[in-house]
């Protein structure tokens, strides 16, 4: 299994909602925030003024509550309450328009103004470090978190406050505090998302903890048993610990269930049937892709089906394969290697052509090129064609590998046609 970066998974703000503001984990020990802020109240006209806003938004007027709030801020002078009441507002609606740099900056005035009760106060520290998060201003978005943290009850604290700090150490690669932080998430909610265990896998994957990202894998196929990409990565690490049984039993479920539908996943199949020593069922999965048309009918392909069909000693499926690895290879090794088998079978008209292609598409070394000379000639010898025979051995005999075997079956040319002659 190829060990690559690991890409974080896209939780991001799709797990970031506002109500996640209101999610065990010890506290910062920066937790000294000590406000003194009492209770403040709006007039009735300005309390009016704001109510028909957010009903405004509430419809998604949003370009008129906005102007009605630039407007309140203007009219706001030295009110400290006022201005930060209106400047979350004009944040809130920036936000709902999805203008999150200027919604930042709204919320931020509200909480420098350090007017808003605690409640309020805190809660868009959360909100600012999400906005932190998505500027990738890492370091920031944590501290602030780790501020609304300090603040908040901890039966008030959701799941998703703790994905939102897993991914803030995920981006800053973390990963043992991302790990910490999204497990917790995971064993706070009834009914963890997907993305949040890809998360807790992606973090396994970093810190090289395979065996635990194994049985993160079984769980997230426990939950979503139709995604072929997780029965893949189960396999692979089973393959990487060396559990190589494991591997295939569960790539093997996954063809079952009819999701290996791409040419690396017949072929990652195929190999680890060979790898455990049942060369009938990789040559079988293999060639059933290649006529499924999944896998590319390449030489290498066909080869690898020869292969495995010999190994199992099917050496007429083998010798097909062959002969369709032959049809596709430019050179004639692969003819040449057909040839080898059919001379052990003694079929020899079938052997000499295989000997004849592979002689002439040529591409072979010194080496191989004196043996199909020999082969050939053994095949002409058998046909009763001796001089034929005794052409390609003299070819054979100028090669330095092949040069004694030639000598000897010229000697016994010459003993078959004396015998012959008396």
């Amino acid at each position: 299994m190829c060990r690559c970066k690991t890409k974080l998974p896209g939780i991001l703000l799709l797990v970031f909602t506002l109500a996640a503001a209101n999610s065990s984990f010890a506290q910062p020990d920066n937790c000294d925030m000590k406000r003194q802020v009492g209770a403040k109240a709006l007039d009735e006209l300005t309390w009016k003024q704001l109510n028909a806003i957010y009903e405004d938004v509430g419809e998604e007027n949003y370009d008129e509550a906005f102007e009605d709030l630039q407007k309140m801020l203007g009219r706001a002078g030295k009110d400290t309450y006022l201005r930060a009441i209106v400047n979350q507002a004009l944040a809130q609606v920036e936000w709902a328009r999805g203008n999150y740099g200027p919604a930042l900056g709204y919320f931020e005035k509200a909480v420098e103004l350090d007017t808003l009760p605690d409640q309020a106060h805190f809660a868009r520290m959360y909100q600012i470090s999400q906005l932190y998060f998505m500027k990738e201003r890492y370091d920031d978005a944590l501290n602030k978190l780790d501020l609304w943290f300090c603040t908040v009850p901890k039966d008030k604290v959701t799941s998703a406050a703790f994905v939102l700090r897993a991914s803030i150490f995920a981006q800053k690669e973390d990963y043992a505090n991302a790990l910490k932080a999204i497990e917790t998430a995971i064993s706070m909610d009834a009914d963890p998302i997907e993305q949040w265990y890809q998360l807790k896998l992606a973090a396994h994957y970093e810190l090289e903890q395979y065996p635990q990202a194994a049985e993160t894998l079984e769980m997230i196929i426990s939950k979503w048993p139709d995604k072929k990409v997780y029965w893949i990565q189960l396999s692979q690490i089973y393959f990487k610990l060396k559990q190589d049984k494991k591997a295939l039993a569960v790539l093997a479920l996954a063809h079952r269930k009819n999701m290996l539908d791409r040419q690396g996943d017949i072929t990652y199949l195929s190999s680890l049937y060979s790898n455990s020593d049942v060369p009938y069922k990789a040559a079988e999965i293999l060639e059933q892709g290649i006529r499924d048309g999944i896998v590319e009918p390449s030489k290498n392909h066909w080869t690898m089906v020869a292969d495995a069909w010999y190994a199992a000693e099917e050496l007429e499926k083998s010798l097909n394969a062959y002969q369709q690895a032959g049809r596709a290879a430019a050179d004639g090794n692969i003819d040449l290697r057909r040839g080898y088998i059919l001379i052990d079978m003694e079929r020899w008209p079938a052997a000499l052509e295989a000997l004849n292609q592979a002689i002439e598409k040529g591409g072979l070394n010194d080496r191989k090129t004196g043996e199909a000379y020999l082969l050939r000639g053994m095949a002409q010898f058998n046909l009763g064609n001796f001089d034929n025979a005794s052409a390609d051995w003299g070819k054979a005999g100028r090669y330095d590998k092949t040069r004694d075997a030639a000598r000897q079956w010229m000697n016994h040319l010459k003993e078959e046609r004396q015998r012959r002659a008396s």
